[in-house]
């Protein structure tokens, strides 16, 4: 059994009021628990009772002052759920909090029940690892507006985008550029090189990979690789790009609350 990381709590997102089984909400990079989970929040909580944590530097948790660890990241989801009196729990990953959940399962076996994995990759990849550099760059520089403009076709299936007005992507862009939080680049340093096969192999829990089919972000074969190398789990496609939540709220909470009712 892992001992928690001595930090500062982060900001907990709490919805208890269904008195279900745990489950945990791991974020992605430059997200928050409301932004990627707050479309399907009502859903899920209907069911289980719902804790999740915002990462340094977004949502109600100040920027840290050192290099954010995904050991950290899971630890301070497990404390959360320790505060809530949860003992057993499943836990939802989007995205880079797909690698939080993975670490925090491999960590903590005996007190995770399922995995719910949407978006999200065993291994960077060359591909990943160069997006997240000019990710992490134009963070750095605080050229919200470049960040915004490089991430949006990334973000949205080639349809959606194409359905836009060029006004509507106009006021996308801006709505993006605005949203994105001091902590962004923080989030995405652990993209790079980030290699979670290692993990996959330690965990015995019943899974779900959600791939996104249409994801320009994160490529449709890492996502399946990501299913190929966690034993046992089942994969089911959704046909999104990255954002799941803006695209596809109601089929993403189908998916996800179908599985976690036949556990």
């Amino acid at each position: 059994m892992s001992t928690l990381t001595p930090v500062a709590p982060y900001a907990r997102t709490v919805r208890k009021e269904s008195g279900g089984p745990g489950l945990l909400l791991a974020h992605g990079g430059g997200g928050s628990v409301e932004s990627n989970f707050g479309a399907i929040l009502d859903d899920l909580a209907a069911a289980y009772s719902v804790v999740g944590v915002d990462y340094p530097g977004t949502g109600g948790t100040p920027r840290a002052g050192v290099p954010l660890e995904l050991n950290v990241l899971g630890d301070q989801l497990v404390a959360a759920a320790d505060a809530e009196g949860l003992e057993r729990f499943a836990v939802l990953g989007y995205s880079l909090g797909g690698n939080v959940a993975i670490r925090l399962a491999a960590r903590y076996p005996e007190r995770v029940t399922a995995l719910v994995l949407t978006a999200t990759f065993a291994r960077a990849g060359n591909r990943l690892g160069l997006v997240a550099d000019l990710w992490s760059a134009l963070a750095a520089r605080g050229d919200s507006g470049s960040l915004a403009r490089f991430l949006t076709p990334l973000a949205l299936s080639a349809r959606t985008l194409e359905a836009l007005s060029p006004e509507e992507l106009e006021e996308l862009v801006r709505a993006t550029a605005a949203s994105i939080p001091p902590g962004s680049g923080d989030h995405v340093e652990l993209i790079k090189g980030a290699d979670l096969r290692a993990d996959l192999a330690r965990i015995d829990v019943p899974a779900l990979v959600i791939a996104t089919t249409e994801d320009g972000l994160v490529p449709l074969d890492l996502q399946r690789e990501l299913a190929d190398s966690l034993p046992g789990a089942q994969y089911a496609e959704l046909p999104t790009g990255h954002l799941p939540f803006a695209e596809r709220p109601a089929e993403w909470a189908a998916l996800i609350s179908g599985f976690l009712r036949s556990r």
